[in-house]
């Protein structure tokens, strides 16, 4: 692999380690930590592609998802107050939406890189950044998909509750989800002025 890319790769395996490390620390009552850092994956995979082409954002992916792989399974096997701080049904979610999300968000990119500057990393990111909350909330929590791994008690999750403490009532996971994903929205529009900062000096030095 180029060390052309290796930026790239560092900057998704520390995004992903951290991420993994602050979604345990709540921020307000529907957002963690993480929620705040995980979507920077989406900036550097569309800077990686805009500089270097569809083929090394692959791989900074897959490197990610890698480290995200490592992470979950060290997490299951470290017992909290409440049993294992990852469980398997929050691994294999998070790692399923993690590619997905990454991959589609690739594809996206190059489809519309021909087009005005902003339009392809907003709109990659905003189609990724949907499916990855979508992946993974309704994977590691929703009681429709317990079959992914019965042994894993959501029960608390499916509590139902006004949505985002005064909307509908809706299951507690969907709540979060909500959070999560407006918490994304708002980052993927933010995203765009680092975005045009990186790849521009990227392109100077090129």
């Amino acid at each position: 692999m180029s060390r052309t890319y290796l930026p790239g790769i560092l900057a998704m395996a520390a995004i992903v380690v951290a991420s993994n490390i602050l979604v345990q620390f709540l921020f307000g009552q529907w957002l963690t930590w993480g929620a705040f850092t995980y979507p920077l994956a989406f900036l550097v995979t569309d800077v990686m592609n805009r500089i270097y082409g569809v083929a090394a954002a692959r791989r900074v992916v897959l490197v990610g998802f890698v480290v995200g792989l490592i992470c979950s399974l060290i997490g299951t096997q470290i017992m909290g107050e409440f049993g294992p701080l990852v469980t398997v049904r929050i691994a294999v979610g998070s790692g399923i939406a993690f590619l997905v999300a990454q991959m589609i968000d690739v594809s996206t990119f190059a489809a519309l890189r021909g087009g005005a500057w902003w339009r392809a990393p907003l709109v990659s990111t905003l189609v990724g950044s949907t499916l990855d909350t979508a992946l993974f909330f309704s994977i590691a929590f929703s009681g429709a998909l317990s079959f992914v791994h019965p042994a894993t008690d959501v029960s608390w999750a499916s509590e139902v509750l006004p949505l985002l403490g005064s909307g509908p009532e809706a299951p507690l996971w969907v709540s979060l989800a909500v959070a999560d994903w407006m918490v994304k929205l708002t980052l993927a529009l933010a995203a765009l002025i680092p975005f045009r900062m990186i790849t521009a000096r990227m392109a100077r030095a090129a």
